[in-house]
């Protein structure tokens, strides 16, 4: 492997670190949204990695948090697309970025720190490994205006009843710990350890040779595609395209119109689910529809 190749990116860095080669998620000032550009760059740099770069790959964000999720002034837009079939290609094509991850031949390791919501949680779900931090927040998209997208995605890792509770409340999330019990990731670590725990992990990954890593992983992935995580992650763009153009979906973008997004986003957040507790319907003056 070549692990001196230079990767010039603009939101993204690539930096190799021994038997390990990090993606960084950089954009800290935009909450590293995964803009288009950022998806591009993404995607370029997985190819180029399956021949260079070490035999392990993690990814990671810069700043506060690993990523908001999809960036809403480019690839989350909240505007009504006319044509469906241009939306859920538009929708497939995210999955599609994903995808080449699980079928990626190294090992990915994704590595949580801050927050990680929506479209985020789409790209550790397709990682090999992930690693949160203790106080990580992983969580579901704040408004209500798409299904069938996300949470489906997590039905292999936690459980059909998991996902749905965890979807069926605006802005839910959970923690570190909680993660880690309900199956989504492997190991939940204090913060300021989360980058040496990955490294060390990296390390003793790479004693399995590159190619048995890469039979390996093939065998797992073929056996979980056997139960239809693939079939799933397929469904879930036509699914989500569709919604968009329900009537209380549009009512829900009408509201976040006229009120703006913050305060759509004030108007829906409730605690978290776990640990359960009693909390108010919304947290703004503002009452969202349905409510």
């Amino acid at each position: 492997m070549r692990e001196s190749a230079v990767f010039n990116y603009n939101t993204i860095r690539v930096e190799h670190r021994g038997p390990l080669t990090w993606v960084i998620l950089d954009r800290p000032g935009k909450a590293n949204a995964l803009s288009n550009e950022l998806l591009d760059e993404f995607s370029d740099a997985l190819r180029r990695l399956a021949t260079e770069g070490g035999p392990v790959i993690a990814i990671r964000g810069e700043g506060k948090g690993f990523s908001s999720g999809y960036d809403l002034e480019q690839v989350g837009k909240l505007t009504v697309l006319p044509d469906p079939v241009v939306d859920r290609e538009r929708l497939q094509r995210n999955v599609d970025r994903y995808l080449a991850m699980w079928d990626h031949p190294k090992p990915i390791i994704a590595a949580v720190h801050g927050y990680c919501i929506a479209g985020a949680t789409q790209m550790c779900v397709y990682a090999d490994i992930t690693v949160v931090a203790d106080d990580a927040r992983i969580g579901e998209p704040t408004v209500p205006i798409g299904g069938g997208y996300v949470a489906p995605l997590w039905v292999p890792l936690v459980g059909p009843k998991r996902a749905k509770e965890f979807a069926f409340v605006p802005g839910n999330s959970i923690d570190g710990p909680t993660a880690v019990e309900w199956g989504w990731a492997n190991h939940s670590v204090p913060a300021d350890q989360l980058v040496a725990v990955v490294e060390d992990l990296a390390r003793r990954i790479a004693m399995t040779p590159p190619s048995v890593l890469r039979i390996k992983k093939l065998s797992i992935n073929r056996a979980a595609e056997a139960t239809g995580f693939r079939d799933a992650a397929s469904a879930g763009a036509g699914m989500d395209a569709l919604l968009h153009l329900s009537p209380e979906v549009l009512e829900v973008k009408e509201f976040i119109k006229r009120v703006g997004l913050k305060e759509a986003m004030a108007a829906y957040r409730v605690a978290a689910t776990t640990p359960l507790t009693v909390s108010p319907v919304h947290t703004s003056k503002e009452t969202p529809p349905h409510v």
